[in-house]
């Protein structure tokens, strides 16, 4: 096993990033990662002076969520490490293609904002050439269901506050869904991330789910801090089963 220090963290204040450095977190992980093979990773989360964490609050249902992408924004992961104690989160994970890969840790030290720390995998091998550059569609159907990316204004201004509103409909009627169940205990989970290189954790946005949204609408506030082109995975469950829409924005 190897392990890489990291102390790239941030705190989260609502949708926006707080600079005030306060965690750190150290991924213990195999010498040797081969794509498409299960690994087990180690993620220790310390305080600034090297004290693990032992205490952390439960949101959206767990005490972690671990954000998987590859730095091209090309996969999205999101997965949920276990927690073992005195500061020990592991998890097993899946890197579909060779690249490097930056994992967002996301989690609430007990008493405290949400926190984020970045921690990078480099999985070797030739890296795929990607599939389909960058697409600003604003629809995409996944199975028996229909996404619709829509927001107020033409374009999105970074710095200011947007809903993103996500129309969901049955893809056969064209009709609200109303069997929309919820996720993570709401309508829907939202992670957005900016493309960048290399990636950064002020790269990173995960936004809540408005409450109380009109039958086939998940709702989401949040805010760009700079202009740039963005990735967003928008994760909603129906009928059991939790489906991923992707979509491209541009932000000026």
């Amino acid at each position: 096993m190897s392990s890489d220090h990291q102390e790239n963290s941030m705190e989260h204040t609502g949708h926006e990033v707080n600079t005030k450095i306060t965690t750190q977190a150290k991924l213990t992980k195999p010498k040797n990662i081969v794509p498409n093979q299960s690994v087990n990773l180690v993620i220790n989360v310390q305080d600034t002076a090297g004290k693990s964490i032992d205490k952390f609050d439960t949101f959206q249902e767990k005490l972690m969520h671990l954000i998987v992408v590859r730095d091209d924004l090309a996969t999205y992961d999101h997965i949920h490490p276990t927690y073992k104690g005195n500061g020990r989160f592991e998890v097993s994970a899946n890197f579909s293609s060779p690249g490097d890969y930056s994992l967002f840790s996301d989690y609430k030290p007990s008493g405290q904002k949400e926190a984020v720390s970045l921690m990078q995998v480099k999985i070797p091998g030739s890296v795929p050439l990607p599939k389909n550059l960058e697409k600003f569609e604003k629809t995409k159907v996944l199975s028996n269901t229909k996404v619709n990316l829509n927001f107020a204004n033409k374009n999105i201004s970074a710095g200011k506050e947007v809903t993103l509103n996500f129309d969901v409909k049955d893809a056969a009627n064209n009709q609200p869904i109303k069997d929309l169940q919820p996720y993570l205990g709401e309508r829907g989970h939202l992670v957005i991330v900016k493309s960048s290189s290399p990636l950064a954790v002020s790269d990173y946005i995960h936004a809540h789910a408005l409450k109380n949204s009109a039958d086939g609408q998940i709702q989401f506030v949040t805010s760009f801090p700079q202009p740039g082109t963005y990735k967003l995975w928008m994760q909603f469950q129906r009928n059991g089963k939790v489906d991923t829409a992707d979509f491209w924005v541009n932000v000026v």
